[in-house]
C-alpha cells in the first residue's frame, strides 16, 4: 500500500473500525532470525478468509503493509502470519518492535484468490515472500484431495525454510534470481513434464515481479496448457506491492 498522510491513517483506523478490527499479538516465534511467526487473537468471525487474500497493517503513522495469513480458525478468533524480514524497512522494524500483549488493527482480508476449485493439479512458483501462500495453499488443496508441486527461488540461507515449515514436494533453486532464466524454466517444466496436457491444471506466480513475468512468458511461448494466476508481492526498487 502507498504512503498516506498521518490524519488518513487516522481517520481509516477511527471510522472504519469494524473493518480494522483490534487484534492481540499472543505468540512470537522466530523460526529464523529473519522468519517471525506471529499469531494474533480477535473478533474475525465475519471475516472472508481465501488462500491469497492479504490484510493490511499500519507499520508506522503513513505506511501500511500487506501480509498474507497463512492459518486461522475464526471460532477461536485466531489468526498467523509469517513475516519475512527484510533490511531496515519500516514493516520490518516494526514486527521486529511487536511483544506478547501488544495490540493493533489489521483489515479485513482482501485480495486476489489464488485458489481455483476446479483445478486437479497444481504447479506454484514462488521466494520467500511466497511461503505464507504456500502454507495456505497446501492445506487446502490437501483437503479437497488435489496435487501441488513447489518449486521456489531462495537465499542459501533459507533453503531449508520450506521443509521447516512442512510444504511437502518442493524444489529449491539456491538463487534469488533463478526464475528470470528463461532457459531454466523450460528445462523445469520439460523435465518436469510440466508442459504435457493435464486435466485441470493451474499455474500459481508468485515472489519476485521480474520472476513473474519470466515464467509467465515462458509458458505463453511454449504454448502449455492451464489456468495462471499471477500475484507479484515486490519489485526491485519498489516498496508496498
Amino acid at each position: 500500500m502507498p504512503k498516506v498522510a498521518k490524519w488518513i491513517g487516522d481517520a481509516v483506523e477511527g471510522l472504519m473500525k469494524t473493518k480494522f478490527p483490534m487484534m492481540k499479538v499472543v505468540d512470537k516465534v522466530y523460526i529464523t532470525p529473519n522468519f517471525i511467526k506471529v499469531k494474533f487473537y480477535g473478533d474475525i468471525a465475519n471475516m472472508d478468509f481465501q488462500p491469497g487474500y492479504a490484510v493490511a497493517i499500519r507499520v508506522n503513522d503513513t505506511e501500511f503493509r500487506n501480509y498474507t495469513p497463512y492459518f486461522f480458525n475464526k471460532e477461536k478468533g485466531s489468526l498467523e502470519i509469517i513475516f519475512h524480514m527484510h533490511g531496515s524497512a519500516s514493516g520490518t522494524e516494526f514486527i521486529r518492535s511487536l511483544e506478547i500483549g501488544h495490540h493493533l488493527r489489521i483489515s479485513i482480508p482482501r485480495g486476489k484468490k489464488m485458489y481455483d476449485s476446479s483445478a486437479s493439479t497444481y504447479i506454484f512458483f514462488g521466494d520467500e515472500t511466497s511461503l505464507g501462500l504456500a502454507y495456505a495453499l497446501q492445506a487446502v488443496v490437501k483437503q479437497e484431495h488435489q496435487s501441488i508441486q513447489f518449486y521456489f527461488e531462495l537465499d542459501k540461507e533459507n533453503i531449508y525454510l520450506p521443509e521447516l515449515l512442512g510444504i511437502k514436494r518442493n524444489y529449491v533453486f539456491e538463487n534469488k534470481e533463478s526464475f528470470t532464466d528463461e532457459e531454466l524454466i523450460s528445462d523445469i517444466l520439460f523435465k518436469n513434464s510440466l508442459h504435457t496436457e493435464m486435466d485441470n491444471k493451474c499455474f500459481v506466480l508468485t515472489g519476485n515481479a521480474k520472476s513473474v513475468q519470466t515464467i509467465r512468458n515462458v509458458l505463453k511461448r511454449e504454448n502449455v496448457k492451464g489456468r495462471i494466476i499471477a500475484q507479484a508481492y515486490w519489485a526491485e526498487g519498489k516498496q508496498g506491492l
